[in-house]
């Protein structure tokens, strides 16, 4: 997918813009001798944004409009180094809500229903870009946030909740509630929209059986806007990204060359028309391939797969590399094996050891499940795991993202 005219002349004002502010990423462009952009040579020339760029410019070096005119900030949910801060001017929250609501109505939501919204408010993008959506629809907006989830039932059942907004690891930690509290025909829960972290087939299936549901995956990250940049319809083949907002491209995580469309890389997005902390070319580390051609929709947005985990996921054991996503593959192929594994390595007796929790119901032969998966493991990916198996429900569930990967060796 080529950057359009219409696109390019947008971007152009964008770094225009930014040099205009002299703000942290302005003079960066400065330094650099970038006064604008006009084809999509130069387009593929201008560097490349990274989030240690972002925390550089921390607390307010991103900040490309009037103080004035900024009316919100922002941080990325990241636990470790310097915070990134997000500066929004109403305009941006317009906007933002705009797409929002545009996500609610790709999914077939509509003003009649009733959005439960279980993420985080606060610092994190989650909650409010999904009550700010839901409001900008018309829809009633129930404002739970994250936790208490007894409280999350009650409501769930007393306001006849339509419409489930949370993370993938929450939801089904609900699931399973609903499930042991003999709730499911109280609930009038017909969609789930879910957003902020990877999940697999295996959960997606899950989650959408459990409750009886369709699910709508989202997509977005605080230093774009927050969730509500792209969604799937209800053909599920794909995410349809709002390019009249944000312009999305793949590269070649390695190289940082374009890849065709179809192939998979590293997303890459620049904000057409954001206002508080425009960002050019700025590198995600989600790794995803553009779809070619048209959705059945008959929408010409562009369409992004599902996001397949992180470039910066990648993890070494053994002198094997692998990704957390390869894990859940093998266990898709086990129909008595849950969604829910977790891969602890350890440095002990001066060697390093990988644990791989898998949860089954107890009618299987766990030392069979087990001998069985460490060798599927090996063929397939290259070590030999010490699987263990456990009864579901013993892993922990969580409210917010699930820690798949818990690295001791450096602790």
């Amino acid at each position: 997918m080529t950057i359009n005219d219409t696109q390019l002349q947008m971007t152009d004002r964008q770094i225009k813009r930014l040099l205009k502010a002299d703000n942290f990423y302005g003079r960066k462009l400065k330094e650099q001798g970038i006064t604008g952009v006009r084809s999509v040579e130069e387009f593929l020339r201008l560097p490349f944004s990274h989030k240690q760029d972002l925390r550089d410019a921390y607390p307010l070096g991103l900040m490309a409009a009037p103080e004035e005119e900024i009316v919100r900030i922002h941080s990325s949910s990241g636990t470790t180094g310097t915070p990134v801060i997000i500066p929004y001017t109403a305009k941006d929250v317009d906007d933002w809500a705009e797409m929002f609501k545009r996500c609610y109505e790709f999914a077939g939501i509509t003003a009649r229903d009733r959005i439960q919204i279980t993420p985080g408010y606060g610092l994190w993008t989650a909650g409010i870009g999904f009550q700010n959506g839901a409001e900008k629809l018309g829809a009633m907006a129930i404002p739970m946030g994250p936790g208490n989830t007894a409280k999350q039932l009650q409501f769930m059942v007393d306001m006849k909740s339509t419409v489930l907004c949370a993370t993938s690891s929450y939801a089904l930690l609900l699931a399973e509630e609903i499930e042991k509290e003999g709730l499911l025909d109280r609930i009038c829960l017909k969609k789930g929209v879910i957003g902020s972290e990877r999940w697999g087939e295996k959960m997606r299936k899950r989650i959408s059986e459990e409750l009886r549901i369709e699910l709508y995956d989202i997509y977005g990250l605080t230093e774009i806007y927050g969730p509500g940049i792209g969604i799937n319809c209800r053909y599920d083949q794909g995410m349809h990204i709002w390019d009249d907002y944000v312009y999305m491209e793949i590269i070649d995580p390695v190289s940082g060359e374009p890849v065709p469309d179809g192939e998979f890389g590293e997303i890459v997005l620049t904000t057409l028309v954001k206002e508080g902390a425009p960002l050019i070319r700025y590198r995600t580390h989600d790794i995803s391939r553009i779809l070619p051609g048209e959705c059945p929709c008959g929408s010409t947005y562009p369409r992004l797969d599902v996001i397949q985990g992180r470039s910066d996921d990648m993890v070494k054991f053994k002198g094997v590399n692998f990704f957390p996503k390869q894990i859940e593959e093998i266990l898709a192929m086990y129909p008595d094996v849950s969604s829910e594994y977790q891969i602890r390595i350890s440095h002990l007796d001066r060697r390093d050891t990988l644990r791989l929790y898998v949860e089954t119901n107890g009618t299987v032969n766990f030392r069979d499940l087990s001998e069985r998966l460490a060798q599927e493991v090996k063929s397939r990916i290259g070590f030999t795991p010490l699987v263990k198996v456990v009864e579901i429900g013993v892993l922990p569930r969580s409210e917010k993202k699930t820690k798949r990967v818990i690295d001791e060796r450096y602790e």
